[in-house]
């Protein structure tokens, strides 16, 4: 298919030309046309060729070759180069994938035919020779890209047996193209779901982050459970399936999540508060109970149940800790901004020491998507402004030990040895600060802390865990009254 010219940045198109130079065939293959086709900027460049490993290193400066797939690296050399490297693949002919994930075997081709039918989907299988201007498409690929359909190339059930991390890769480009499932292709994957228990975490945590990623997640989340997919990357999350909730909301608890986690995508919030979107009401399915008193559903500890449980997911995909604890933080307390009238100042300033500073604003955001996802309009922009300011109000407060006019240090200056009782005391400290932030001044934190000292041990030590006691409860308290109010 000639006269098809594609914008190549340059770096790409000096390794096609120094490869035909030394009488290789060169061509662009894979996402990089898919996307330059469809009018998106590629995040990658592969090149596929006739030439083998050792050929390819021995046409350019600087390589690297550390694979079993014949996959060489090429450092372009120039300072400015947009690219840095370039991956050359010769063509290859696959054995069995005995693990669902590997082939058994590879080896290199001196076609290219053979390496277009190994690919996944036809709209991954269509090569580009930037020299010639020609487009090499065996498997209908260009057509399927017109018709917006994601095919795979040959049988589906044999493509996704062979590779069972392609399933979720389909979901994953439906999502991000904004493409559907043919029959044929989704049959496959109903019918191989089950062979994602061969791959690792850390794979379907890759795909699973792009899904989250893309502009539709919502959708391509539904599409995930009706294949059987969802139930190998979350399965806690198909609890909610059918699980009604109070009249508050308008959805079952599944739906719900997805459309909290529509809206954060929607407005193109961080991958934290997508996250954290998706799992804040996980916990709804376990803690459910009716109440005769209120003739309707109760889901009192949803949070907390929901932050455990979002925490073993993300670590079954082998998430960092930091997304982690972020994550499960803002789940834990996403309960939290519901009315302006309750929510005290003090409540806001511990609640910012729970989530830390960086992530109060996060749990804004998930109180937004909490509330498009129970089916009512936006959050009113009054009761909006109102909690923004008081976190604006609560962040020029102290909300940590670190944030009070006094240290350790000038505590055992004022006479206290060294030991536990520094750390009783500052908290003791602390508290009073987060009820009143007045107190907050060098004079009165020694006045304190002097008096404080004159304790014995054990009563200092039970007035600094009776204050951690107190804190709970006032958020307990809190939380109920809003839960009651607000049916939750």
């Amino acid at each position: 298919m000639k006269d098809v010219e594609l914008s190549v940045p340059q770096e790409a198109r000096a390794v096609c030309e120094t490869l035909n130079a030394a009488g290789f065939e060169a061509y662009l293959v894979g996402g990089c046309v898919r996307d330059m086709l469809l009018g998106r900027e590629p995040k990658d460049w592969d090149v596929t060729t006739n030439a083998t490993p050792a050929q390819i290193q021995g046409l350019f400066a600087e390589t690297f070759y550390e694979n079993d797939y014949g996959t060489v690296g090429v450092v372009t050399q120039s300072a400015d180069a947009k690219l840095k490297v370039i991956e050359i693949t010769p063509y290859r002919i696959e054995s069995e994938y005995s693990n669902a994930r590997h082939p058994d075997d590879v080896r290199f081709s001196d076609k290219l035919s053979d390496d277009l039918k190994r690919r996944d989907f036809t709209i991954n299988a269509i090569a580009y020779d930037p020299i010639k201007n020609e487009l090499v498409d065996e498997h209908g690929g260009k057509e399927d890209l017109l018709r917006r359909v994601l095919e795979t190339v040959g049988d589906a059930h044999e493509r996704f047996e062979e590779d069972a991390l392609r399933m979720l890769r389909a979901i994953r480009l439906s999502a991000e193209l904004d493409f559907t499932i043919s029959s044929e292709t989704a049959a496959g994957i109903a019918k191989n779901a089950g062979q994602l228990v061969k791959i690792s975490g850390e794979r379907i945590r890759d795909e699973f982050t792009r899904i989250i990623e893309s502009p539709r997640p919502m959708q391509a989340l539904y599409m995930a459970q009706k294949l059987g997919i969802l139930r190998h990357v979350a399965p806690a999350l198909e609890e909610g399936i059918g699980c009604a909730q109070n009249q508050a909301h308008s959805y079952d608890v599944f739906e719900h999540n997805l459309r909290a986690l529509q809206h954060a995508a929607d407005n193109n919030w961080s991958f934290e508060v997508r996250l954290s979107a998706l799992f804040h009401d996980i916990g709804k399915p376990a803690v459910r109970q009716w109440s005769e008193e209120k003739n309707d559903w109760t889901f009192h500890g949803h949070d907390m149940a929901g932050a455990k449980i979002a925490k073993g997911i993300l670590k079954d995909l082998r998430f960092s800790r930091e997304t982690i604890d972020n994550v499960s933080n803002l789940v834990r307390w996403h309960m939290f901004f519901s009315d302006p009238d309750t929510v005290t100042l003090a409540a806001v300033r511990r609640t910012i020491q729970r989530v830390g500073k960086d992530h109060i604003k996060e749990l804004l955001q998930l109180r937004m998507c909490d509330r498009i996802g129970t089916g009512r309009p936006k959050e009113q922009p009054f009761r909006l402004r109102k909690y923004m300011s008081m976190v604006d109000e609560a962040l020029r407060d102290p909300i940590s030990v670190g944030m009070l006019a006094i240290d350790g240090a000038k505590i055992l200056e004022l006479g206290e040895k060294p030991g536990p009782r520094v750390g009783w005391i500052l908290h003791s400290l602390l508290e009073e600060v987060l009820e009143d932030p007045k107190k907050n001044t060098a004079e009165y934190m020694e006045t304190k802390a002097q008096e404080l000292g004159k304790l014995r041990t054990e009563e200092l030590k039970k007035l600094g865990e009776a204050g951690k006691e107190r804190k709970l409860e006032e958020e307990a308290g809190e939380v109920m009254k809003l839960r009651t109010k607000h049916h939750v």
